[in-house]
């Protein structure tokens, strides 16, 4: 029968040979990781306005080979970074991860900074006719952080599509911000400015649409998250505001 200082040693050596080889599986892993991450984000970016995607482009952005989608963004995609006071800090052409600006912020890592130190996303789509602006904007669902890109027309007041995620909202519920092509659909064409030209964003509202270029009708029986789509939504697209201002003088 072996001593317990025997086992004791037994145990931390075999814990240290499958912690090394756990280290060691991360780090030879970690770019196919990092490749798979950049190209799913890019797709969720470009979903926001699929449809102008793959008719300029005649592809389908979901289903995209990688190297295809890498290139649409070295070829359309303008990115820039903003500040917290709308002043652009960095912009690039794209050209996959070596010049792609944008794509290196983290917004679940901004979130932890103070307001005053957080940096934004653009993501400037050049169009055929015009450019399409897309942002990210987080907020709370019921029982985590969702979020969205948003697509604004180069006016900076029309939504010209969006895209939703989220981490574990109700599958049926409020899972149908992401799974929900038909509700998603209801954004484009909303406004961000009302006819005073004030900004007022757009409300999910229960009860029935009443001010059509303001509004989306809730998700059933997801109240919670659909509220949290509003105040997403408002606080969020306004932090771009002071940029769009400056696009426009």
């Amino acid at each position: 029968m072996h001593s317990n200082n025997y086992i004791l040693m037994y145990i931390v050596a075999m814990s240290a040979i499958v912690a090394m080889a756990l280290a060691l599986a991360f780090s030879g892993l970690k770019p196919i990781h990092d490749a798979n991450e950049a190209v799913f984000k890019k797709r969720d970016i470009l979903s926001a306005i699929k449809g102008q995607v793959e008719n300029e482009m005649a592809v389908d952005v979901l289903n995209a080979p990688a190297e295809k989608v890498f290139s649409i963004f070295k070829d359309k995609v303008k990115q820039v970074v903003i500040d917290a006071n709308g002043e652009v800090v960095e912009e690039g052409e794209g050209a996959g991860e070596e010049k792609g600006v944008a794509d290196k912020i983290d917004m679940k890592q901004e979130e932890k900074k103070p307001l005053a130190d957080r940096l934004y996303p653009v993501y400037v789509y050049q169009g055929d006719g015009e450019n399409i602006y897309l942002v990210a904007v987080r907020g709370n669902g019921l029982w985590d952080k969702i979020w969205a890109t948003v697509a604004i027309k180069e006016d900076f007041n029309t939504i010209a599509g969006i895209s939703f995620d989220h981490v574990t909202e109700t599958a049926g519920l409020g899972a149908e911000i992401k799974d929900n092509d038909a509700w998603k659909a209801k954004f484009t064409g909303k406004k961000l400015y009302n006819e005073n030209n004030d900004f007022v964003s757009v409300a999910v509202v229960k009860g029935g649409v009443k001010i059509q270029d303001h509004q989306v009708d809730a998700i059933a029986g997801a109240t919670i998250t659909s509220d949290g789509v509003t105040e997403m939504m408002n606080r969020g697209l306004k932090i771009y505001e002071p940029y769009f201002e400056s696009l426009k003088n």
